[in-house]
Parts: structure tokens; C-alpha cells; sequence
């Protein structure tokens, strides 16, 4: 619902703001509820264009009571938290949309950022109701999402440095892969790091020492087992290899101490961000409830509340947040023709935390792993449905114990299904 806004000619109209957003400069329009277009602007990405900006909106009517909706084409910066101040609803409408939403005003295809921003306003003044606002997440929860999502882009960031230096050792020095093969997480911890950092080439590798080799684990924080790893990579080094020719080797070996200082920063960056997200996330008040699910644990958990928030208005019900996080299949209908399928249009950082939750939770809950099994035997569902099925599950438990403050229940949640006898009696 949106309040009459008092107009400075002393009428009450119902007032919407659209700003065209940019790096440097945004352009801002107002129009009243018959479209008619009040006043537009041109301000600066700056404290001082941030002023402008809010006192053209309380020239128009804006007060804390009834503040005027903007429509804006993103969700963050600091110009998204200078209108989230107070009461008022921002909606971030996806640029796609938009598009679309021009294609109505102008069959020409033009296209400007005053006209954008018209746009915009206009979109709130016919189909707000079928547009929400930003959700209103506290100031802890937004500081959890923005750590959660930036350590998981580390991760990712990480995997595909590992990646890349994994796909180079192939090419010139695969006795670094064989040597790292029996260890957890392999090129990403930090002895096999500082192995190839000492030795960069497998001609250095060869002439490595016991001793060497010993140094170089305990200053990567080994403390045990040190002489028999080193005796172990002794030899993997000195096994008979094929080798590029010297200079090309020479070559590679620089391209991959390049490559291993990017992996370096990426686990280090990933580390720092795990350890914030450690001190943060346990703060939250739904933090109990959500690390009482199997399969989360903190790293996970603080993703999943990154992504649905603690603002209970937002899910209208757990269908929505399951459809939100793709959980939920989608039905396609026309017709006598209908099909039911995977949905595509969803939280990509949600859906992947889910992927994971379920993989851990069918070891970690017996009632998990008993759902997972009947979707596989009894419903043909492949491993990825049946995960799928299992998170679409656990989701909309996770929503019931948030909205009724309850710790996650194995018996209440996975209840054991009757014998057939007491199911006849």
C-alpha cells in the first residue's frame, strides 16, 4: 500500500520516484499517480547529490509517515542505504525488467537515463503490487550476508586459482601432483604451497634434501609425522619423470609462482573471512536455530541467513522462500501439454548452500538420509532430485521453527512411518 503524499501546490496525490542509476552520476524522476511527470533531476554520486535527492522528495511530500516508494536498479551501494533510512520502500527492479517495461512507453527503441529513470517511477505506479520492496533485514543481518557471500566468493575465487595451477603443474610438473595426491585439500594447503614456492621446478624438486624438504613442511605449521612426509616427497621427486626442455621449464616455473601467489592471497583472503564470519554470525539471534539443523554448520548457516534474512514479512509463506531458493519444482502448463521441472530462476547463492546442507544432512540426520533413500528407490529420483526433494524439505522446516522460535526436532521432522499393521488397526 502506498500513502498519499502532500504535493507543494497543497493537492494529495500519490507520488513515485525512479532513479537511473550509474557509477558516477544517477538521474532522478517524479510522478504523480496519473503519470504526469513532476520534476526530474541530475545529481552526483556524493553526499552533496545525496542531499538533493532527499530534499526533491520531501519538497514533493515525503515524511517520515508517508514516504514516497523509489524504484532504483540495484540493491546495494551507499545511495540504496541513504533512501533505506526510515519507513520508506525501495525497490530494486532487475534491469531485464526494465527493458521490458520501456518497450511499452516507446516502439523506437530509444533509449536515455532521464527516460529510464521515467520509466521506473512508472513502474511503481502501475504494478507495485506486483514488485517487493527490499527487505527489512537488521543491521546484523546485512553484515553476516555481506561477510557469508564474500567469503564464499573467496572460496570459489580459491577453487579456481587451484584450478589454474593444477591444469599448469600437468603440463611440466606432474611429480608436484602425485606428491600432494594423498594429502586433504592438496595444492591449497600450505605445505604443498611452500614446496612449490622452495622448488618452483622439478629439476629443483629432484635436488631437494631430506632436510630441505623438513624445513619447508614445519615452516607451513606441519608438527608431526615431519621426517616420514619428507622422506615420502623425497623420493616422488626423484622418480623418473618426463621433463620439458630447461629453458621452458624455467619458464613455466615462473608462470606458476605467479599463479601460486594469487592462490596464496585467495586462501588467505578465504581464511580471514571464515574467521569473521565466526565471530559474527553466532551474535544473531536465529543463529541457534539455524545451527541446530544437521548439516549446517557456521559457514554454511551464515549462508543461508545471508540469503532469506531475518526479516519474517518477506516469505509470505514457506512456498515462497522454497520457489525463492529453487527448491520447488515449477509447472509448465498450456493447453493439454504440462511439464514439471526444475526451476531456473532462483537464488543461485541460496540454491548452492542448499546443495551442500542436503549432502551433509544425509549423514548427519538418520531421518534425512531415510527421506534421500525412499526419493531414490520408491520415486526413481536421481541423486541431484533426491537432494533437491530433501533441502525443498528441510527448507520449509527451517521456516516454521524461524516463524515459531523452535530448535530443529529429528522425531518432529522426520517422523517413523507406521507399520502397515498399526496402519490397518
Amino acid at each position: 500500500m502506498t500513502s498519499a503524499n502532500t504535493a507543494p501546490w497543497g493537492g494529495n496525490k500519490l507520488i513515485y520516484c525512479g532513479i537511473d542509476w550509474a557509477e558516477r552520476t544517477h538521474d532522478v524522476a517524479l510522478v504523480d499517480d496519473t503519470g504526469q511527470l513532476l520534476a526530474k533531476r541530475h545529481i552526483t554520486d556524493d553526499a552533496v547529490g545525496y542531499k538533493l535527492l532527499l530534499d526533491l522528495l520531501a519538497e514533493y511530500g515525503d515524511t517520515e509517515d508517508t514516504p514516497i516508494p523509489v524504484a532504483i536498479e540495484t540493491s546495494r551501494g551507499l545511495l540504496v542505504a541513504v533512501l533505506r533510512t526510515g519507513r520508506r520502500k525501495v525497490f530494486a527492479i532487475n534491469p531485464m525488467a526494465a527493458a521490458r517495461y520501456r518497450d511499452r512507453h516507446a516502439v523506437s527503441r530509444k533509449k536515455s537515463d532521464p527516460g529510464d529513470a521515467l520509466v521506473l517511477a512508472n513502474i511503481l505506479r502501475t504494478d507495485m503490487h506486483a514488485h517487493r520492496p527490499l527487505p527489512d533485514d537488521s543491521d546484523l543481518a546485512r553484515a553476516v550476508a555481506v561477510l557469508a557471500r564474500a567469503q564464499q566468493d573467496a572460496v570459489w575465487n580459491k577453487q579456481q586459482m587451484s584450478n589454474q595451477l593444477r591444469s599448469l603443474l600437468r603440463e611440466y610438473y606432474p611429480a608436484a601432483l602425485a606428491a600432494f595426491e594423498p594429502w586433504k585439500n592438496g595444492l591449497c594447503r600450505p605445505e604443498a604451497r611452500e614446496i612449490l614456492k622452495t622448488a618452483p621446478t622439478p629439476a629443483k624438486a629432484a635436488r631437494l634434501t631430506r632436510t630441505q624438504l623438513a624445513a619447508a613442511l614445519k615452516r607451513a605449521g606441519r608438527q608431526r609425522g615431519i621426517d616420514a612426509e619428507a622422506e615420502r616427497l623425497r623420493e616422488v621427486f626423484r622418480a623418473d619423470w618426463a621433463h620439458q626442455p630447461a629453458l621452458v621449464e624455467d619458464a613455466l616455473g615462473r608462470q606458476m609462482l605467479a599463479i601460486l601467489g594469487q592462490l596464496t592471497a585467495a586462501c588467505t583472503a578465504a581464511d580471514d573471512l571464515a574467521q569473521a564470519v565466526e565471530e559474527v554470525f553466532p551474535q544473531h539471534p536465529d543463529a541457534e536455530i539455524i545451527l541446530s539443523f544437521p548439516g549446517l554448520g557456521t559457514q554454511l548457516g551464515a549462508r543461508v541467513l545471508a540469503e532469506i534474512g531475518d526479516d519474517r514479512a518477506r516469505f509470505a509463506d514457506a512456498r515462497g522462500l522454497k520457489a525463492y531458493a529453487g527448491a520447488s519444482p515449477v509447472t509448465r502448463a498450456s493447453g493439454k501439454k504440462s511439464s514439471i521441472t526444475r526451476r531456473w530462476v532462483k537464488n543461485d547463492r541460496l540454491n548452492h548452500a542448499g546443495y551442500l546442507w542436503a549432502f551433509s544432512a544425509i549423514t548427519a540426520s538418520p531421518g534425512a538420509k531415510a527421506h534421500y533413500r525412499r526419493r531414490r528407490d520408491d520415486h526413481g529420483d536421481w541423486h541431484a532430485a533426491g537432494q533437491r526433494n530433501l533441502f525443498n524439505r528441510m527448507l520449509g522446516q527451517l521456516y516454521h521453527c524461524l516463524k515459531n522460535r523452535r530448535l530443529f526436532d529429528e522425531h518432529a521432522a522426520f517422523p517413523a512411518p507406521q507399520s502397515p499393521a498399526l496402519a490397518v488397526a
